[in-house]
């Protein structure tokens, strides 16, 4: 098959595989960071450094000097398998008491990533990416007691990342790319003027929206190296409708996705040995208070309250040559989420986590290599009060306190080619 055919296959059945994906967000905010089986063993440390996986490109379009002359594809997979159970009281509100439970608002899901790269000779290397970089589906009870603040909420996106590197020299490595992002949100809440609160308000809207990615590796030493990444946000006007009350109204909601720097280190420690490591910084706050404009008369009809801080991420991991076949991956990280007790909402209950995680590769032969990893993910203890010092309160609806229990288990594979 002819590179272009190769290529042009692998980014049409990753889109129509990620098309097929109920986004749940496990990263800050409603991000996802599952991007790479290999990295997911290591609680994804040294994600930007060069490795045998040129899923790196992610986070750093310069580790592509790692892909070998000729073609080579990445298909990675996951499966989120998360937990999440709030129970609380409404209460002070026209709508009355209510205890009832969101029961699991976190659906199974499953996200797939896909890679290819190219080495057009000593110094150039094309790599394209395709990956849901943001999602979220939460879904709790039709009738749980904070109905009236959220009753489902579902972001998808799909983005398309071409990107060049250029290797200057052994030490020295240099990208840049460019962002093709899709991004549908839809957001539900329960109408209190409807019979037994059954309709739902809903605003909802799409749009594709343009950004860039860039990169450098620096090899100073020898078993040494350095990684630094940029993801741009990308800024999304989204045309779609605001359902309230039975009446529907055109609107455009103006969203900004917020944009990532991210370094990472790797160390040789023995032949067999290397400790890894990773900080990243995401432009949550850049995000604000998107308003829904109608489309008609330019009046803002409704505010979507995000206001998040930003968010921070750090991981250690380390991987051990087993022997020419296998290696072995462990990874530690803490993060801190862009959302904490002052504006924690009931559509999106994050909070600061805990990641632990192990995995495996094993090179077949030459061209092929099969990656596993597993993360559980272990959130800090959560609640939700949402009061008249909270922003999304409303006076009509009452006050909501509750207790959060989530936790996640994420599973993913992938397999990788060298043509």
């Amino acid at each position: 098959m002819p590179l272009a055919n190769k290529n042009a296959a692998l980014v049409t059945s990753t889109a129509i595989a990620l098309s097929m994906v109920a986004g749940a967000a496990h990263a800050g905010g409603f991000a996802i960071r599952e991007q790479s089986a290999y990295y997911q063993g290591m609680s994804f440390a040294g994600y930007g450094t060069t490795s045998d996986s040129i899923s790196s490109m992610f986070w750093n379009p310069a580790s592509l000097i790692s892909a070998r002359q000729g073609l080579t594809v990445e298909t990675h997979n996951t499966a989120l398998l998360p937990y999440s159970d709030i129970n609380g009281t409404l209460s002070g509100g026209a709508v009355g008491t209510s205890s009832i439970g969101s029961g699991d608002i976190a659906g199974d899901a499953w996200l797939p990533a896909g890679y290819a790269a190219y080495r057009l000779n000593d110094s150039l290397i094309f790599g394209v990416g395709v990956n849901a970089p943001f999602g979220m589906s939460t879904k709790p009870e039709n009738d749980w007691a904070a109905r009236f603040y959220s009753r489902s909420s579902t972001v998808f996106s799909l983005n398309v990342n071409p990107n060049i590197a250029y290797q200057i020299n052994d030490m020295i490595s240099i990208a840049a790319g460019v962002q093709v992002q899709y991004l549908d949100v839809s957001l539900k809440s329960a109408d209190a003027t409807s019979s037994g609160f059954a309709r739902s308000n809903e605003i909802s809207g799409d749009d594709i929206g343009f950004g860039v990615t860039a990169g450098i590796t620096v090899k100073p030493f020898e078993g040494t190296e350095f990684g630094l990444g940029y993801r741009s946000g990308v800024s999304h006007e989204l045309e779609g409708n605001l359902y309230a009350s039975g009446a529907t109204s055109a609107i455009h909601l103006g969203v900004t996705t917020p944009d990532m720097i991210n370094f990472s280190a790797k160390q040789k420690i023995t032949d067999k040995i290397r400790l890894l490591g990773t900080i990243e910084w995401t432009n949550w706050s850049r995000l604000k208070a998107p308003r829904a404009t109608s489309d008609t008369s330019g009046a803002t009809l409704t505010t979507l309250n995000f206001n998040y801080d930003d968010g921070w991420f750090f991981s250690l991991g380390g991987e051990y040559d087993f022997n020419d076949k296998l290696t072995l991956r462990a990874g530690l990280a803490y993060e801190i989420s862009p959302i904490d007790e002052d504006i924690r909402s009931t559509r999106l209950p994050d909070n600061n986590r805990w990641w632990l995680s192990a995995g495996a590769s094993y090179a077949f032969n030459e061209h092929l290599a099969f990656d596993l990893g597993y993360t559980h993910i272990i959130p800090e203890a959560t609640e939700i009060n949402i009061d008249s010092s909270h922003q999304d309160y409303k006076t009509a609806f009452g006050n909501y306190s509750a207790d959060v229990d989530s936790h996640v288990n994420i599973v993913a594979a992938s397999l990788r080619y060298k043509f």
